[in-house]
């Protein structure tokens, strides 16, 4: 049987995949607090004077940015019930999204301890012991002064780091998540293999929107709260 590019597939996919992308957004969304959280904890350790716990930070960035994606994937996935196993516990019926969450929160800490430390590091140190020296406390100092214009710099690396994990977010599919992706998925094989293509296609269309939404919305809050550092700076 003969394959023929047919448009009509692009759009009677989208209205089948975008219910899933739900479950997308879900993953990336937890995974960007949970993430954040520990990104927050380990930029600390990088800054402060332990060098203890400044060389275990740097070394799980490390070992987190030379581990893909889909590997940290399937270890986490066949690894952590394997290790529970051993303790009695059985963790082989917890719902798949937990392990695509933990996975992509690990990877997502790893980027955000970089962007936060290197957004606190360019901040002149100055300007804390300027507000220091008219009356603040230093927990003021840093609030009022040093972390706004440090959330500042941060707000682009941010974003692409976002954006980046929404992309690798679609490998989740790969342990059996039905998300965006798996939808596509078991779309084609209902297809039995024909126009993928097509249903690709419409799956970029639903990412490419997704992700310039994701820009735009970022380039509109660094334009915002860069007025209010300039305010910040000039005060």
């Amino acid at each position: 049987m003969e394959k023929y590019f047919d448009v009509s597939y692009i759009v009677e996919s989208v209205p089948m995949l975008i219910p899933f992308l739900k479950v997308t957004l879900m993953v990336a969304g937890l995974s960007v607090i949970f993430g954040t959280i520990l990104g927050f904890i380990l930029a600390a350790m990088k800054i402060g004077n332990s060098k203890i716990a400044k060389k275990i930070a740097n070394g799980y960035t490390t070992i987190l940015r030379c581990t893909p994606s889909i590997v940290l994937l399937f270890l986490t996935y066949y690894g952590i019930p394997a290790i529970a196993d051993n303790f009695g516990v059985n963790l082989n019926d917890i719902d798949k999204a937990v392990f695509v969450v933990i996975t992509f929160s690990l990877q997502f800490a790893a980027a955000m301890s970089e962007v936060i430390r290197t957004s606190y590091e360019s901040i002149d140190r100055g300007q804390f012991e300027a507000a220091v020296s008219v009356g603040l406390s230093n927990t003021q100092a840093y609030w009022r002064i040093i972390l706004p214009q440090a959330f500042v710099v941060a707000l682009p690396n941010f974003g692409n780091s976002l954006l980046e994990l929404m992309k690798e977010g679609a490998l989740a599919y790969t342990i059996g998540l039905i998300d965006i992706m798996g939808k596509a998925e078991l779309i084609i094989a209902g297809n039995y293999n024909t126009h993928a293509l097509e249903i690709y296609l419409a799956l970029a269309v639903i990412y490419w929107i997704l992700s310039i939404a994701i820009e735009q919305l970022f380039l509109k809050l660094e334009k915002v709260f860069s007025k209010g550092k300039q305010v910040i700076t000039t005060t």
